[in-house]
This record gives C-alpha cells, structure tokens and sequence, in this order.
C-alpha cells in the first residue's frame, strides 16, 4: 500500500517551497511557530525587537523588564560613586560598600521620579547625571507601558488542540483521520475556518522533495465555537490516504500542519492558530472519549482537561 498520488499544486505548500524534511524536523512546530533558523542579519538589527517583545513569553518579558532596570540602576550608581560621596548629599554611609548602595537605591528613586528627597545631588555633574537618569526613566516607562497594553491588547486565539491525530472509527464502518480543539477563553469566536495540509517527502529524480496536499475535511466551517470540535478527514476512496500505512508514513516523514482563521468577538478582528502534527502524533484504531456533560440543571459542562483522551478500538 502507498500514498495515493494527487495532482501537484504549487500553491498548497504553504510557503515552504520543495524543501525535504530531513531528520524528522517539521516545518511547523507544536505551537504553530515556523520550525526555520535565520541567519545573516546583523547581531544589532532592531528590525524584530518589537515583534520579539511583544511575542515573548510573559516570564521572558519581565526577565528583560527587571533585568533592563537592575542593569540601568547600577550603571547610574557607578557614575555617582565614580564622581565621588560628595556628589550625594545627605547619605549617612560610612564604607564603599554603604555608598553605592544609596547610590543604588537614589537612582531607582531618580529614575522613576520618586524623588524621596532623603538624598538629593550636589553639584553641575551629579545634576546633570540626575537629569539625565529622569528623563531616560521617562522615556522607558513609557515604552514599557507600551508593551504592556500591547501584550494585552494584542489580538490572538488561544485555541488547545488534542496532542494526537487519530485513526478512528467513522460512518458505517468505515475510518476517519481526526484531531479535535476547544478554545481556552470564555470569549466567542464566530466563522471559524479550518484547513489541514497534508506533507509528505518523495523521491523524485533521485532527490528528496516535499508534496503538499490539502485534505477534505467532513466540516470545514463552523458558526459558533462552543463546545469542543473534531475536525475529521474521511478515508475513502477520494482521500491520498485511504492506502496508508504506518510504517510508510514514518519512512517519508509525513506530517499535518493545520491552519485555524475565525472572527473574535470581543476584539472584532480576524485571529489565527496554527499547528502541526506529525507521523509520530498517529494513533491507530482509537477513538475519542466524550468531554462533556451534563449537570443537575441539564446544562451542559465542557471538560477541557479531557481534550486529550482516547480509548483504543476494534473497529478500525
């Protein structure tokens, strides 16, 4: 048995072109991230520090807040201590070490305009470098703010999908490849689209190169996201897999990169989700357990931390 072979359409390889996967690196990775190394830009390129900021995973985020105004900090502190004690009136320190700690601590009140007085400088230099430090602090504030209404005010979709694809039972006996998703957020997402592109390496002249296949789906579309939603590929006779074997799809590398487009409610824009899954993420012969009930008023209760369950079948 073998993949079946489809007409090659050069607008379903999402971009990827006919590069080969080697060494079982997907294209896609798990959290929908494109699995691509990038060099030969400069290590000072600004280009991406914003996208890179506003990305980043929250605990990333305030590693490079807190260590951006520790490192501020203490390079003001060096300064006034570098120009002398005298350059801070009304510190009480008695050693160096004493000292650069309330030149520390004047600087973090300096820098976010605090200013509790106890310590204020003295002289033309020690002033103009307080001058300085404020209005930097100004500046960085700011930005900081900045980032942080757009972290939160960033449209996204916080879909979580089943971390298997499986090989189930569907319709009179016949099989169907399927995953399923739920949404994270309380929030409504309406016109959901989905589309599954199914990858896989082949030999060609001698050379390795990657097909792309979009597979029909049982339901493409769904008006409202409420509950969890299976997406299902029939295996039938119309279907590159209804042939398929494990071991062969293990051989050419096969995987599913799955794109997710619906309209957010609560931001009135359009949001995305990606994922992928590949060769390795197949279970055969199983089935998805139910994740929702009901309760003792009848209303129905979804269980997302059930998203992940199977059971194994015998008939598949």
């Amino acid at each position: 048995m073998s993949i079946r072979t489809q007409k090659i359409n050069p607008e379903n390889d999402l971009g990827f072109g006919p590069q080969p996967v080697i060494k079982n690196q997907p294209l896609l990775n798990k959290d929908g991230s494109v699995n691509i190394k990038r060099r030969g830009l400069s290590r000072f390129n600004t280009a991406d520090t914003y996208h890179t900021l506003i990305t980043m995973s929250w605990s990333k985020f305030w590693v490079v807040v807190l260590s951006g105004y520790l490192f501020t900090n203490l390079v003001f502190a060096t300064a006034y201590v570098v120009i002398g004690k005298e350059s801070l009136d009304g510190t009480s320190a008695h050693n160096g070490m004493s000292h650069y700690l309330d030149a520390f601590f004047f600087s973090a009140q300096t820098i976010s305009t605090v200013g509790y007085g106890h310590i204020n400088p003295k002289g033309v230099v020690a002033n103009s470098i307080a001058a300085f430090e404020s209005m930097l602090g100004l500046l960085a504030f700011a930005l900081a703010t900045g980032l942080l209404y757009g972290r939160f005010s960033k449209p996204s979709a916080k879909i979580i999908y089943s971390e298997n694809i499986l090989v189930a039972p569907y319709r009179d006996g016949g099989k169907g490849l399927m995953f399923r998703l739920a949404n994270m957020r309380k929030n409504v997402l309406i016109d959901l689209f989905v589309e599954v592109v199914f990858s896989y390496n082949e030999v060609v002249d001698g050379k390795p190169v990657r097909r792309f296949f979009p597979l029909t789906l049982e339901r493409k579309n769904v008006s409202l996201l409420t509950l969890n939603w299976t997406v299902v590929h029939p295996l039938d006779e119309n279907s590159p897999l209804v042939d398929m074997t494990n071991e062969e799809l293990i051989r050419n590398e096969a995987g599913f990169s799955v794109l997710l487009k619906a309209f957010d409610d609560t931001f009135s824009q359009t949001v995305h989700s990606r994922t992928a899954y590949t060769a390795a993420d197949l279970v055969w012969n199983a089935r998805f357990m139910p994740m929702f009930s009901r309760d003792e008023d009848g209303r129905i209760v979804l269980y997302l931390d059930k998203l992940n369950e199977f059971e194994k079948s015998d008939h598949v």
